[in-house]
Order: C-alpha cells, then sequence, then structure tokens
C-alpha cells in the first residue's frame, strides 16, 4: 500500500514554512515563495526516500484546493514591472553604426600581400555594369 507524504504550507510574513511528513518522519524548511516552497516540499519528500510511487498531498490551511490555487496564482501571475516610458519623438539621437570589422586570430589573419591585392568592393559593381549595356547592344 502506498503510504502518503503531507506538505504543509503556512505563510509567514514574506517566507512560508514547509513541514514535510510522511513515513514516520518529519521535516522543515523555509522558503521565500510559494514556488520556491514547493520546490523545497519536493526535495524534502525525496529526503524521506522510499521505494515506489509516491504521493504527495500539498495543503495550505488544511486544504489542496486552498494549496493549489495559491501555487497557480504565483505561477500564472506576470511580475509587476514599471510603466513603460517612451520618449518624445525626436528626443532620442540616432544611433551611429560604425562598422567595426571583428579582429581575427593571427593564425586567422591572411598575409598583408594578399590583404592589399584584394579587389575593392565598389569595383565590381563598376564591372556589372559595364556589361549590362553590351549586352543590350547585342539584342
Amino acid at each position: 500500500m502506498v503510504e502518503a507524504i503531507t506538505a504543509t504550507y503556512v505563510q509567514e510574513d514574506a517566507d512560508w514554512a514547509i513541514k514535510v511528513s510522511g513515513r514516520g518522519k518529519e521535516l522543515t524548511a523555509r522558503a521565500p515563495g510559494i514556488i520556491a516552497a514547493r520546490d523545497r516540499a519536493d526535495q524534502l519528500v525525496e529526503e524521506l526516500g522510499g521505494e515506489g510511487k509516491t504521493t504527495v498531498v500539498h495543503l495550505l490551511n488544511g486544504s489542496a484546493l486552498d494549496f493549489t490555487s495559491a501555487y497557480m496564482t504565483a505561477r500564472l501571475t506576470l511580475p509587476k514591472l514599471p510603466p513603460l516610458e517612451v520618449p518624445p519623438p525626436g528626443s532620442v539621437p540616432k544611433q551611429q553604426t560604425t562598422e567595426k570589422k571583428p579582429q581575427l586570430p593571427p593564425s586567422k589573419q591572411l598575409p598583408k600581400e594578399v590583404e592589399d591585392r584584394k579587389a575593392p568592393a565598389d569595383a565590381a559593381p563598376a564591372a556589372a555594369e559595364s556589361k549590362t549595356p553590351a549586352k543590350q547592344a547585342r539584342a
């Protein structure tokens, strides 16, 4: 027969006190919130040990429904964030983009002679433009 383990939660100011009892043992702990308390209760259940399937009943104010409601509310509630402040148009300077090549390690760098022989970037479009009128002339 499977013996149920009971995890009881009591809120004490901002912290939660947890008491896990079962298999003739009782372990206690504290946690800063109900979500952390639930995680800590799982750790205490593992410390109780035992083989086979373990059933854990989580209680808040003696009620599993109260615990589930409080836990799910905490899990599904978005954190409180300060309101988003939108600056008026034109008050934020445009970001300056400076393209900078990342420095390669010496083992990956090309010799200076090879770098110098590379064709300039604007020479390639000029060559492509000169081919276009030639093709049109043939047609």
